[in-house]
């Protein structure tokens, strides 16, 4: 079995880095898009509804949700990413959406910054998801390292996240990903909830997805390319001019997000699934949706707001609340389930 490579103090610089970068630098993808823009609705110009009884509730992982949202996994292990967890769950509680924390590595090896993550106490009744990456059951992590952040955390599921590109364009970079998926099946028997298999920008194609549900994963987010591009946040880390070039080359790597609910789609047909990966609006949340999605993430949006403040995270959760309802309403569809159902959405021809 693999050491881990890095120090806590490097992890910790290493989360710094990355909230500076996605704020400050240009590193979202501009070639490849989340492929939503091929999809459109039909319009309904005479709904027969009372836009004020839409209901956007759900249920995901059985957990009920006043809406179809996820706060995606962002960060955390800093004072920074502590300020903007806790006001992401306030706002998760308040709007009684789902949230993911970033990769609680960092406070696996520093137990101090633990607290950066623990955000239960602020967000009782919300769906939860711990998370770690999966090429750490690789470099010493195993079941109690996963125990360990699902109980900080009192977290609903765990994500398990798979990066291969990212640690490749990564200085010092984990890309031992040998003999993964039996550890993770072994994981799925062992824990105490379900485990979340999730890319972070490069997607996951239905025959992944197929090996993943086999092995006991309860749950996917496909994370598709469209959105940041980790590729480019590395590029921008790196120490010398080889991982810059590749960070460069790789930039737009990756499968849409569309094309990821789709395919997934085709063989799991009931795999609680989520969309992430380029959503930068509501209008974009109700096309995934009705593409077969039970939930959508949404990350740089949520992270540009908290870094205002609570109240411009407020306001984004209500805006994208009012574009859902609106694609609802001019599409005839008084529900969620109704929305999944109406066959409204079409490629543009």
């Amino acid at each position: 079995m693999n050491a881990p490579l890095t120090s806590p103090t490097e992890t910790q610089s290493r989360k710094a880095d990355h909230i500076r970068i996605c704020l400050d630098e240009n590193v979202q993808c501009h070639q490849a898009t989340n492929g939503l823009e091929r999809y459109r609705f039909t319009h309904c110009c005479l709904p027969e509804i009372d836009r004020s009884e839409i209901n956007l509730t759900t249920q995901f992982l059985g957990k009920p949700l006043a809406a179809p949202l996820l706060i995606s996994s962002m960060t955390g292990g800093t004072e920074l990413a502590k300020t903007i967890n806790y006001r992401l769950a306030t706002v998760a509680q308040h709007y009684k959406i789902a949230m993911g924390v970033g990769s609680q590595r960092v406070a696996v090896e520093n137990p101090e910054v633990a607290p950066t993550f623990n955000v239960r106490s602020l967000a009782p009744d919300i769906l939860l998801f711990a998370n770690l990456g999966a090429v750490q059951l690789n470099y010493s992590y195993g079941l109690d390292q996963c125990l360990r952040v699902i109980d900080w955390l009192e977290a609903d599921a765990l994500i398990l996240h798979l990066n291969p590109l990212q640690e490749c364009v990564q200085t010092k970079g984990d890309t031992n990903f040998r003999g993964l998926l039996a550890k993770i099946a072994t994981l799925c028997q062992k824990l105490p909830v379900p485990v979340i298999a999730k890319e972070v920008g490069n997607g996951i194609s239905g025959a992944m997805a197929q090996k993943l549900i086999e092995a006991g994963v309860q749950a996917i987010d496909v994370a598709g390319a469209g959105g940041t591009s980790w590729a480019k946040v590395e590029s921008e880390r790196a120490t010398d001019a080889k991982q810059r070039r590749l960070g460069a080359t790789f930039a737009e790597w990756g499968l849409p997000t569309a094309e990821c609910i789709t395919s997934i789609r085709a063989i799991a047909p009931t795999i609680p699934l989520i969309a992430s990966g380029g959503l930068r609006d509501g209008l974009e949340v109700a096309k995934a949706i009705a593409l077969g999605a039970d939930l959508a993430g949404l990350a740089q949006p949520f992270l540009q707001a908290a870094c205002e403040s609570e109240t411009a995270l407020a306001e984004l959760a209500e805006v994208l609340i009012a574009e859902i309802e609106t694609v609802l309403f001019c599409t005839g569809s008084p529900t969620i389930e109704a929305l999944r159902r109406s066959q409204a959405l079409e490629l543009k021809v």
